[in-house]
């Protein structure tokens, strides 16, 4: 709940019977926060079994702007904060080493009283690790086999003030590192953490700007259609390095069905060329191959944050000759329009909760 003091209400009233809206320019108060960090491995998967003996610790960084009412969106998921976050892990074991990572997130409240708040976080960005996986010189790191990948975080978080502008953070966490099957191999780092710190908070308790009459999208209703292309690159094995080419086109239709979401449905097609070498390895003659090219349908949902789109799909294959794969798949992703009309993607293509390969997408709206 926004609590707002009795001068605030008055100017909310006054401004509203005048019909001014907020301005774009006007910007939200900043938190600054430090925090220590405990986890362990989750040994997901018999292969790392032999690295998850350790308890990695860290420390985080980050600034968070507090959304203020400027935009539409802001008020439609109770004024969330935006931020940008270092994050530091010494693993405890050389094998692994340490990794550094920037993240950018959205904290949404749950709860909100001047003195305390609870939240939940969701992040994604870039991690550098420093002891990947090497065939020559540290073939027993089985987890991470890049220096760069993908991490995502969630957080439930809780805030209770010490003094004016400082509070204590104290939360539960899961930090997940991979890099999407680029290079093998790929089991990726699970690390359930618990975080301690503190919080300075320009302003305590928050008061948001004042909201327009009118805040419903133009678009709300309306149907649209997205046409987009993606690639990415993936390694088979670790003993095959070269990285293939993955391709696909879709051609989505969807609909805007509320102020926070867009539903879709559509085809897509595939070409991976990874299968093709595949095929050569494991055939026992290079005569009448099956197609490697997939078709699929899929139905998706898109959680609306602006410009900013969280993407998930669910899709099934149609035309798969080359068994090679479940006969479903999953996706999950960010996207950005640049404009009215174009757009691009980040997503992650997945079969049984397995990674496939990072897409990297562009296309245009309809």
């Amino acid at each position: 709940m926004l609590l707002l003091s009795a001068p605030a209400v008055g100017q909310v009233g006054a401004v509203q019977a005048q019909g001014e809206e907020p301005a774009k320019q006007q910007k939200g108060p900043l938190v600054l926060g430090a925090y220590a960090q405990g986890s362990f491995i989750i040994a997901h998967t018999p292969a790392i079994r032999h690295l998850a003996v350790s308890h990695p610790t860290g420390f985080e960084l980050n600034l968070q702007r507090q959304t203020n009412g400027s935009e539409p969106w802001h008020a439609w998921y109770r004024y969330p904060k935006l931020g940008v976050a270092l994050v530091y892990y010494d693993y405890h074991n050389p094998v692994l080493g340490r990794s550094y990572a920037a993240t950018t997130y959205i904290n949404k409240s749950f709860l909100r009283r001047p003195r305390h708040e609870l939240n939940f976080r969701v992040g994604t960005g870039l991690a550098y690790f420093t002891n990947p996986f090497s065939l020559e010189s540290n073939h027993k790191n089985t987890i991470v086999s890049s220096k760069l990948n993908a991490t995502l975080q969630l957080r439930l978080e809780y805030d209770v003030a010490v003094a004016e502008h400082l509070g204590m953070l104290v939360g539960l966490g899961l930090n997940h590192y991979s890099n999407g099957a680029t290079t093998k191999p790929n089991f990726g780092i699970n690390l359930p953490t618990v975080f301690l710190g503190f919080n300075y908070h320009q302003q305590r308790p928050f008061v948001p700007a004042v909201r327009p009459a009118n805040d419903t999208p133009a678009d709300l209703g309306r149907n649209f259609l997205n046409i987009s292309t993606s690639f990415g690159l993936k390694q088979r094995s670790p003993i095959d390095r070269e990285k293939y080419l993955v391709q696909s086109v879709s051609v989505l239709g969807g609909r805007r069905v509320g102020r926070k979401s867009n539903l879709l449905v559509g085809l897509e097609g595939f070409y991976d060329r990874s299968l093709l070498q595949e095929q050569r390895d494991t055939a026992r003659t290079t005569d009448n191959l099956p197609d490697v090219k997939k078709a699929g349908v899929l139905v998706g949902h898109e959680l609306l944050f602006g410009r900013l789109a969280v993407v998930t799909h669910f899709g099934f294959y149609l035309y798969n000759p080359y068994k090679s794969n479940n006969f479903y798949y999953e996706r999950i992703g960010l996207k950005y329009h640049a404009t009215d009309r174009l757009f691009g993607a980040v997503d992650l293509k997945v079969h049984r909760g397995s990674a496939d390969v990072i897409e990297w997408k562009v296309g245009v709206k309809l």
